[in-house]
């Protein structure tokens, strides 16, 4: 049986996604391995499904149709650069999100409960809403001068967008990086 790689996850606007592109390119100025994400693959990761059966992909997309519907549309501020787990010794690196977080979270909470039932796990930390930028590969060189960027970008400000949709996306892992395809979209409640 095919399995689909899926996640769930809100697309940028056009103004966020240039200011998450200036962000990095701010950022990218040190000796530090970093991956950065190219910008179609830019976006907010409300839940990664992991392999998904082919078959079960119509139940995920009404799973998700039934939690979007449930949030209604709201704006949230893109805001602030950080890394997990720290600044100070960062994997990711990522663009957070202000005033809206949360309704963000309550989005989460939402799809969590309605795939619970699917056989998806519940996630043990809280939710943090973040754009990733990049992930910081194995090497010491440059990691402490990026996090010293990532300290002064702290309160980056990226605007502020609309959410009122969400969407299934398959990955299929290449080489040259990740291809997103979309399953399925839901609209938020209005």
């Amino acid at each position: 049986m095919a399995t689909l790689r899926t996640f769930i996850a809100v697309e940028l606007s056009a103004g966020v996604q240039q200011s998450a592109l200036d962000l990095i390119d701010s950022l990218q100025g040190t000796a530090a391995n970093v991956k950065w994400v190219e910008t179609s693959q830019l976006h907010w990761t409300l839940k990664f499904l992991g392999e998904v059966k082919s078959r079960e992909i119509p139940s995920v997309c009404r799973a998700m149709i039934q939690a979007a519907k449930s949030v209604p549309t709201f704006k949230v501020e893109v805001r602030g650069a950080g890394a997990f787990p720290t600044a100070q010794r960062p994997r990711t690196v990522w663009l957070g999100a202000g005033e809206g977080v949360d309704s963000f979270v309550q989005l989460h909470e939402a799809l969590e409960q309605r795939l619970q039932p699917l056989g998806f796990r519940s996630e043990r930390r809280r939710f943090q809403p973040h754009i990733t930028l990049g992930r910081v590969r194995r090497s010491p060189f440059g990691v402490e001068e990026l996090g010293g960027l990532i300290l002064e970008q702290a309160e980056f400000d990226a605007g502020s967008m609309r959410v009122d949709e969400v969407v299934a996306f398959s990955s299929q892992l290449q080489r040259s990086g990740p291809t997103y395809e979309v399953l399925g979209r839901a609209e938020l409640g209005r």
